[in-house]
C-alpha cells in the first residue's frame, strides 16, 4: 500500500503529464495562427514597476478614459495580486508591417487582428478547462466611446486590459524568455499575456 508521499508524487506526476498533453494540444492549434513567438511563463517572473504606470499617466491619452487602462484597472499592487492568483502565464507576439512606424494611426490600425488572435488563443485555453485572464495591447478599442468612469464596461468579456497598464515590464519578460521585442524598422511587435489557472 502506497504511503502519503508516494501518492502525492503520483498525483504530481499525473498533473504534470496532463499539463504536458494540454501544451501539446495548444501548440498544435497555435500552428493555425500567425503567431511569431510564444512561451509558457512562470508567474513569479512577471516584474511590476510603478514607473510603467507613470508612463501611462504622462504619455498616453487614454489614461483615465478607459476601463482597460489606469486608474480603472487598480493600483499596480492590486494588479500584481490579481496576476499572482494564476498558476502560470502564456505570452505571445504577432507582427504587423506598416509604411511608417512613427504614424500612430497606421500602427494602431494593425492591432485589431492581434486582438482577434488573442481572443482565439483564450478560447483554446478555455476549451482545455482553463480559467483565463488576458492582457493585451494599448487601450481597448471595442467601443467608439468608453463608458468609463460614468458606467460599467459594455463588453467585460471582450475587453483586454493593456499589459503595461498593470505595471508589467514587458521588455524584461521578453528578454527572460527569448522573445524578440524589435523586429525591424517598420514592423510592429504586438504582445499579449494570458494568465491561466
Amino acid at each position: 500500500m502506497k504511503g502519503t508521499e508516494e501518492k502525492k508524487a503520483d498525483g504530481e506526476m499525473r498533473a504534470s503529464e496532463r499539463e504536458a498533453a494540454m501544451r501539446d494540444r495548444i501548440e498544435a492549434r497555435l500552428a493555425e495562427l500567425p503567431v511569431m513567438q510564444y512561451a509558457f511563463i512562470e508567474i513569479r517572473d512577471l516584474e511590476f514597476e510603478d514607473r510603467v504606470r507613470y508612463i501611462c499617466e504622462t504619455e498616453c491619452s487614454q489614461y483615465g478614459r478607459s476601463w482597460a487602462c489606469p486608474p480603472a484597472v487598480g493600483t499596480v499592487e492590486e494588479c500584481k495580486k490579481r496576476c499572482f492568483q494564476y498558476r502560470e502565464g502564456f505570452v505571445f507576439t504577432t507582427l504587423s508591417e506598416v509604411p511608417d512606424i512613427q504614424d500612430i494611426e497606421q500602427t494602431l490600425a494593425t492591432r485589431g487582428s492581434h486582438e482577434e488572435i488573442t481572443r482565439k488563443i483564450c478560447g483554446f485555453f478555455k476549451d482545455e478547462g482553463e480559467d483565463v485572464m488576458a492582457l493585451s495591447t494599448e487601450s481597448c478599442a471595442i467601443c467608439k466611446t468608453c463608458t468609463y468612469p460614468n458606467g460599467p464596461c459594455r463588453h467585460p468579456e471582450k475587453m483586454f486590459p493593456c499589459v503595461e497598464s498593470y505595471g508589467i515590464l514587458v521588455t524584461a519578460l521578453a528578454e527572460k524568455y527569448g522573445i524578440e521585442f524589435m523586429n525591424g524598422g517598420n514592423v510592429v511587435t504586438w504582445f499579449s499575456l494570458i494568465l491561466l489557472r
